[in-house]
């Protein structure tokens, strides 16, 4: 069956499932596949001749990637174990092959743009990553942990990496929520969690076209875990589709992948080289990867100004606001300490006029008996 049909397929057929399954309201704002992208009659996928399909996870340390990434891939590849620190502690790919014939690669990652890190260590994770990635990321997965109350910090994550990668990267995300077991212990289900979910919560959602699935990397369920992997691969398919089948790139992909394919021509030349020794050769081969060593310190360097730079405007964005919600309280509280006292001078002068007013009555009446 052909690539493209076979994909819409199982799109139209995921939708079906999931509108019988739901059986959401019109007031939910999911679509029936979670996704919010709309299969139209005149849609065209230009799917890549070698079918491979690279997705990467970001998210906090301890929120469940390298546990995600293993489930996906339907065996223990990342190290995941219970921890209160992250343990993944470098970018990692691993690749699996499905059924359809296309190949996966599963980018784990130690918690990109996480304040846990300094930028010297984030920018060498955040080039590893991109140069695993050299022919552009078809889809971000954003994980978080239905464990772990959201909070401010998890906002500016994905605000650290738009304002990095440009307001283009939210065209590739998907939200994945791990922890899934907690709701299969409850009486809430995932369509209850969101709508309670914060209002940045809700917003990171919108932004990424309502692709949202919950994953519950603890169950040995065959049946659950096939599901769960299948409903999150429609939704990397439709994020390929509405892009066009274009995968993620910018100047820093497009430098890595030039300065790789500088490296193979050059390896392919000295190994085309006649009459020189092999002392010769080890020679050229050490300047050869010390230029492309020298071209990824450059980069590197370039990564950690700009994720600098980064953090200090969204910082300071952040204290401006925090200044501007600060202020705001202090007039609110200044308003409502004006207003307590006004009320209790009001009250005051309530009270005093309703004493005055019985002095007189009762004067007024004293009056009247004596002129009786």
């Amino acid at each position: 069956m052909d690539y493209r049909i076979l994909i819409r397929f199982k799109i139209l057929k995921q939708q079906i499932s999931l509108h019988f399954y739901f059986n959401f309201n019109s007031a939910y704002p999911f679509n029936c596949t979670m996704g919010g992208s709309i299969v139209d009659d005149d849609w065209e996928f230009a799917a890549s001749s070698n079918l491979v399909s690279t997705i990467v996870l970001v998210g906090k340390l301890g929120y469940g990637k390298s546990s995600t990434g293993n489930s996906i891939l339907g065996r223990k590849a990342f190290l995941s174990k219970f921890s209160p620190a992250g343990v993944t502690s470098t970018c990692e790919m691993e690749s699996t092959i499905l059924k359809d014939g296309r190949t996966i690669n599963v980018i784990d990652t130690p918690g990109l743009f996480d304040s846990s890190g300094g930028s010297e260590s984030i920018g060498q994770e955040i080039v590893k990553c991109i140069n695993m990635a050299k022919d552009g990321i078809h889809a971000v997965l954003m994980v978080f942990s239905i464990k772990v109350r959201f909070s401010e910090e998890e906002q500016t994550t994905i605000e650290k990496l738009q304002s990095f990668f440009g307001e283009r990267i939210v065209d590739y995300m998907i939200v994945v929520f791990t922890g899934g077991d907690e709701l299969e212990d409850c009486p809430m289900t995932f369509k209850d969690y969101i709508e309670q979910a914060p209002k940045p919560l809700q917003k990171i959602i919108h932004w990424c076209k309502n692709r949202v699935v919950v994953f519950n990397n603890k169950t040995k369920d065959k049946k659950k875990q096939a599901a769960q992997v299948e409903q999150l691969l429609l939704l990397v398919d439709s994020v390929i589709m509405s892009n066009g089948g274009k995968p993620f790139t910018d100047e820093i992909f497009l430098e890595l992948k030039a300065g790789a394919l500088r490296l193979q021509d050059k390896e392919k030349e000295v190994e085309s080289l006649k009459g020189y020794t092999e002392e010769q050769i080890s020679e050229l081969r050490k300047e050869i990867y010390k230029s492309y060593n020298d071209q990824l310190a450059r980069i590197t360097t370039m990564v950690e100004h700009k994720l600098n730079s980064t953090i200090e405007r969204l910082e300071k964005q952040l204290a401006e606001e925090q200044a501007a919600r600060l202020q705001a309280e202090k007039i609110s509280e200044e308003a409502r300490v004006k207003s307590d006292s006004e009320i209790r001078e009001l009250k005051a002068s309530l009270k005093k006029a309703q004493k005055e007013s019985e002095e007189f009555r009762k004067q007024s009446g004293s009056q009247g008996c004596n002129i009786l």
